[in-house]
């Protein structure tokens, strides 16, 4: 079936990328992309793990948070683009 469609430019980017090292048309590529979502599992909702009063916590990752570390990210311009 021919159609078409306006996409905006991040996805048209992503979709020719994964078209080009598919080897595919673009087409072909939003077909195989549109089924793999439509057949993925529900993601499941993370785990809330709370402390011995109640709090909220993040799950453990192995990592250390120094305060060195947190010194430097308040020290950092913050640039709004970098969390959307």
């Amino acid at each position: 079936m021919r159609t078409t469609v306006t996409i905006d430019d991040e996805t048209h980017e992503f979709v020719a990328y994964y078209a080009r090292a598919k080897g595919i048309s673009l087409g072909a590529a939003i077909d195989e992309l549109i089924r793999k979502a439509q057949t993925a599992p529900p993601a499941s909702p993370p785990e809330i793990l709370r402390s011995p009063n109640g709090l909220p916590m993040f799950p453990p990752t192995g990592k250390v948070l120094t305060s060195e570390m947190v010194k430097a990210a308040e020290e950092e311009e913050f640039d709004p683009k970098n969390f959307a």
